[in-house]
Formats: structure tokens, C-alpha cells, sequence
């Protein structure tokens, strides 16, 4: 949670700013997946554009299903 916190709610880094992109993404109806690639981009590889230069995201495919899942379960 700390982690989540203090790096992610936090990020704000060329021009892409959590919050904002947050807020972008729930008024476009939760289906961009971009805002959930920019996330994973950020948790596993510290930038929101990978490869970041530390390479590209592991399981990228699979972190999307993941939240479309838990998604599909809190909405319903």
C-alpha cells in the first residue's frame, strides 16, 4: 500500500500525471487500456512508456485480464 501510495498515485513524469490520467480513464468508461499498460509500465519497470530503458514489462497481457477481471467482479 505505502509502495502504491508514495510511487503511483504520486508519478508524475513527462506530461503523464496518475491522477489525471486516473481521471481521464473513469470518465472514458474504464476502457482504455492504455492507462492500465502506463500503470503496469510503471509498478514493474519505474515509467510509463517502457521498455524505460530497464525493459519491457513482464506479463503485460496478462496484469490487462487481471484488472478487467477484478473489474468485472466489483462492477457486477
Amino acid at each position: 500500500m505505502f509502495y502504491w501510495m508514495e510511487s503511483v498515485q504520486s508519478y508524475n513524469s513527462k506530461g503523464w500525471n496518475y491522477m489525471e490520467q486516473l481521471h481521464a480513464f473513469v470518465d472514458g468508461g474504464l476502457s482504455d487500456p492504455s492507462f492500465i499498460n502506463a500503470i503496469s509500465g510503471i509498478v514493474n519497470r519505474g515509467c510509463q512508456d517502457p521498455p524505460c530503458g530497464t525493459g519491457e514489462v513482464d506479463g503485460l497481457l496478462e496484469r490487462s485480464g487481471y484488472f478487467y477481471t477484478v473489474m468485472s467482479i466489483l462492477i457486477s
